[in-house]
């Protein structure tokens, strides 16, 4: 299971949570504008937008999680396991495998406004990249510094749902989370005001009673609402430091610690690695289970016109620093 959020001071920022119980393996990945990209129907592109995110490459395959490309449109899948539903070719639709979602936009559209035109097009398939490994059920968040949607391909087709609080999580449907947001109107980051009943005189005892009933378990539905809260009331500077710490923050709201997701026996979920893009410099950030250190791999510090994958394996195990 997984969290996805945006978050805008001066720049434009976008990640992610990957919940899981095992790693494929997955590397900080560039993919330049003249590396080709194959699809199953569509042919090869030569060339595209750049584009830096999290993937797991197999026969030099770029499969991405989320990604942000040159201009500053991010995008990120998450699961959406007894709800997806892709379909076989349509002669006259862009047919484009699930896999191959992520690349199809982030190298075409500049913006969630192309995204949406672009979408309009398309077909979401149901092939198999490879015998080993299982069509993911998905649904998808893009996002630019201006506007967020969320693209959900069911069985009643494609639905595209403007996403105002710039956040995702996994199941039920995304229109069916906003509807549950309602529950929650009456949060606050302020103290509560007694109107149980003005015979009794009722007074918080805590701070942060504004929020009692803001939902703490680890299920999808209640991280959306926590992550909702957190991001959409989450104050911070704008400096490339403050923005950045304040985002590894929200997301740390809904993190998944080893023991409290039972998956299988002996098998747990845990946050796999936790991701911060700033979309407007290009810069990918992120920690893992194992590495709280914030890392970072900058996109525009490699020659943007190669023809080759550049690939970062991740950073683990933890980084301490000792004062003494």
């Amino acid at each position: 299971m997984c969290t996805a959020v945006t978050y805008k001071t001066k720049d434009f920022y976008f990640g992610r949570t990957l919940d899981y119980e095992f790693s494929y393996g997955e590397e900080v990945t560039i993919t330049p504008r003249n590396y080709p990209l194959s699809f199953r129907h569509m042919g090869t592109v030569q060339n595209h937008f750049a584009m830096i995110g999290m993937a797991h490459v197999v026969e030099n395959v770029p499969l991405y999680y989320d990604a942000v490309n040159e201009k500053g449109l991010a995008m990120a899948g998450l699961n959406f396991v007894g709800f997806a539903d892709y379909n076989e070719p349509v002669e006259g639709k862009d047919n484009i495998a699930h896999f191959e979602f992520i690349p199809w936009i982030m190298g075409q559209c500049d913006s969630v406004r192309q995204a949406r035109t672009l979408i309009e097009r398309i077909n979401l398939t149901n092939v198999l990249f490879s015998d080993t490994l299982p069509v993911a059920q998905l649904h998808w968040i893009i996002a630019d510094c201006h506007d967020a949607i969320t693209v959900e391909s069911v069985k009643e087709g494609i639905r595209v749902y403007d996403n105002a609080p710039g956040v995702l999580t996994n199941n039920p449907p995304f229109d069916e989370q906003m509807f549950q947001l309602r529950n929650f109107m009456k949060l606050s980051t302020r103290d509560p005001e007694n109107s149980f009943s003005s015979k009794l005189d009722l007074r918080p005892y805590s701070r942060g009673m504004g929020a009692l009933g803001l939902p703490g378990d680890l299920s999808s539905q209640s991280r959306f609402v926590r992550a909702a809260f957190v991001k959409l009331n989450s104050v911070s500077g704008d400096t490339e430091l403050e923005s950045v710490n304040q985002f590894f923050h929200i997301l740390s709201a809904v993190e998944q610690q080893r023991g409290c997701c039972e998956v299988g026996e002996g098998k747990f979920e845990t946050t796999i690695y936790t991701s911060c893009c700033n979309a407007d410099k290009g810069i990918y950030y992120y920690t893992t289970y194992d590495n709280h250190q914030i890392s970072a791999v900058n996109m525009h510090r490699e020659n943007p016109e190669g023809r080759r994958l550049i690939r970062y394996p991740l950073i683990r195990g933890e980084k301490i620093y000792k004062q003494n």
